[in-house]
């Protein structure tokens, strides 16, 4: 046995481009000892072999030690087909769970959406039994005629809209007077009203604090679930989303008037320990 020769020269520039001599080696005797693009090639196919580093030998007898050598070639070349095949069998296994997973996720999401639209109904009946309880038409016939937009920190004294914030005021006495009996939860609620007001008329430009998902678990537990949460929302511009998904305010529906007015309502009703109850 004995290392077979090879061009010197082509071993030389492997071992440039960071070839272990072992490896540079076999490459160029398998590949024939013709190239450097046969050798690399050579080695991309085999790269996974685990005997890529050893040192090649080659028997250099004949006879019966010829035959020895034809049965390692063999062997060798069974291990290259039988690595292959586990690497196929792995990559079909590795389809097929995700295949499975597809599958899976089908009914969950088809239960998604189907809870999306229970969402969406039950809040559009909620908002119509607000809006009765109000005192307002099912519909708005009369759109408002919005205050021109005033930057919160550019005017210390904001314009309020005398109609808009006693709507804002009675939305959030209703909300008090249907959670009478849980006054840590409706403080919760105006509180978290309050972020949601101030995020918006801190950064108007900001899409992301104009933009509520209506799943979501924490909105739903302070605001959502409350009757008259997501109507106070609504009085201050929010739109729900077609699908039911988001409460979303226009940028160019921005009424920092409105907002003013809503911050300072809630702001009178966390306060005033009888607010909503005479």
């Amino acid at each position: 046995m004995a290392v077979p020769e090879v061009d010197k020269k082509i071993i030389g520039e492997l071992e440039a481009m960071g070839f272990p001599r072992p490896r540079a080696t076999g490459a160029l005797h398998y590949s024939g000892n013709a190239s450097l693009g046969a050798a690399i090639g050579w080695i991309v196919d085999h790269e996974n072999d685990a005997d890529m580093d050893e040192m090649p030998l080659k028997i250099i007898s004949s006879g019966i030690s010829w035959r020895i050598y034809s049965q390692l070639v063999n062997y060798s070349q069974e291990r290259i087909q039988s690595g292959k095949q586990l690497i196929e069998a792995k990559r079909s296994l590795e389809e097929n769970e995700r295949k499975r997973n597809i599958e899976f996720r089908k009914p969950e999401k088809e239960e998604e959406k189907r809870a999306r639209e229970r969402i969406r109904r039950k809040l559009k009946q909620d908002k119509l039994e607000r809006r009765v309880n109000l005192g307002l038409p099912p519909e708005q016939l009369v759109a408002e005629k919005r205050t021109p937009a005033v930057r919160i920190e550019q005017n210390p004294f904001p314009v309020r809209s005398v109609a808009k914030s006693e709507r804002l005021r009675e939305c959030l006495r209703s909300l008090r007077r249907n959670h009478k009996d849980d006054d840590a939860r409706v403080r919760q609620a105006f509180q978290t009203l309050l972020i949601y007001v101030g995020n918006v008329a801190r950064n108007p430009n900001e899409e992301k604090f104009r933009k509520i998902r209506l799943s979501n678990p924490l909105f739903l537990d302070r605001v959502g679930s409350l009757i008259g949460g997501i109507e106070f929302l609504e009085l201050c511009g929010f739109e729900t989303t077609e699908g039911g998904e988001f409460l979303y305010l226009p940028h160019n529906k921005v009424d920092m008037a409105t907002l003013n007015s809503a911050a300072s309502e809630l702001k009178s009703a966390l306060i005033n320990p009888f607010f909503g109850l005479l």
